[in-house]
């Protein structure tokens, strides 16, 4: 078990509500010129979950499951910059309203677009909820640390899915299971943003010959991915012999520079994290509902 700091790590009760699905006001306008008026950002998602495949939706930036949020008119003030910043991936999430009260589920990310926070939950309870329904998220992960690896940076990950993640110790370094190891070249959308504790950023998808090299449109909702010379410690950038682990929480996108969006978790800048290639290494494999492997 890696040793941490999770004993002095705040925990903190975080509302939260589903947030309406927003649209444009104009036509979209893809990669290859071409106008478009697909479903987006937001809403809650009745049959779209963690660990489904992020490509192939008849959408563009499709959040999975619930699009969560604190204030849906000012989503770039307080308190919803709160919750963006203190909720992180494998933290336990509540229904405290409405005909699902009760039922429960689990954050996967943020996603920067929209200042919202996905959160997965069984479609039975999807289908009873309304945009008033209040959600408890449990806020704990900020601040932890790696005891024996200080030059890796840990960022919205909770501590009990840190340590279910499967990584392993070897000659200093860990080995972090992935299902997809990313170029340096295909990240687009976010590069540059200053706050890797909040957002995400996006693994460009225009080129088709580097989405199939790579295995890209394998990708699913909830995935672990390794960002190849990306260094997030203090920002998103790039950096030769860096690694940056995250979790895929919308999907792929129409729009240039954009594609399936990736949350931070672990980062170095050196080549302290090994990936190790492992279909199952997805949220919802881990924690036990979502889509899995196992049922495609």
């Amino acid at each position: 078990m890696l040793k941490t700091n999770a004993d002095q790590v705040v925990e903190l009760f975080l509302q939260c509500q589903p947030g309406p699905p927003r649209t444009r006001a104009n036509w979209g306008v893809d990669h290859q010129g071409v106008p478009f008026i697909v479903p987006g950002i937001g809403g809650i998602s009745l049959n779209v979950a963690v660990g489904d495949p992020a490509f192939g939706w008849a959408g563009d930036h499709v959040e999975p499951s619930v699009s969560c949020t604190s204030n849906t008119s000012k989503p770039y003030e307080h308190p919803n910059v709160g919750l963006q910043l203190y909720a992180c991936a494998g933290n336990r999430a509540t229904l405290i309203s409405g005909e699902a009260k009760g039922s429960t589920g689990y954050a996967i990310g943020h996603h920067g677009g929209s200042e919202h926070v996905i959160v997965e939950f069984p479609r039975e309870a999807k289908e009873k909820m309304s945009y008033d329904d209040k959600i408890l998220i449990r806020g704990r992960g900020q601040g932890l640390k790696l005891m024996d690896y200080p030059e890796i940076s840990v960022f919205n990950l909770d501590p009990e899915l840190l340590q279910k993640m499967g990584i392993q110790e070897a000659d200093g370094r860990l080995r972090v299971p992935v299902t997809t190891i990313v170029p340096p070249t295909c990240m687009g959308s976010g590069v540059g943003m200053t706050m890797p504790g909040t957002g995400d950023y996006d693994i460009m998808t225009s080129d088709p010959e580097t989405v199939k090299q790579y295995g890209l449109d394998k990708i699913r909702f909830g995935d672990f991915v390794a960002l190849l010379d990306h260094d997030n410690r203090f920002g998103r950038t790039y950096r030769q012999g860096s690694i940056t682990i995250g979790i895929v929480v919308h999907s792929d996108c129409m729009l240039s520079g954009h594609g399936p969006g990736v949350t931070t978790l672990l980062t170095a800048g050196t080549p302290l994290i090994e990936p190790v290639i492992d279909p199952k290494a997805n949220v919802a494999d881990i924690l036990g509902h979502g889509t899995f492997v196992e049922t495609k």
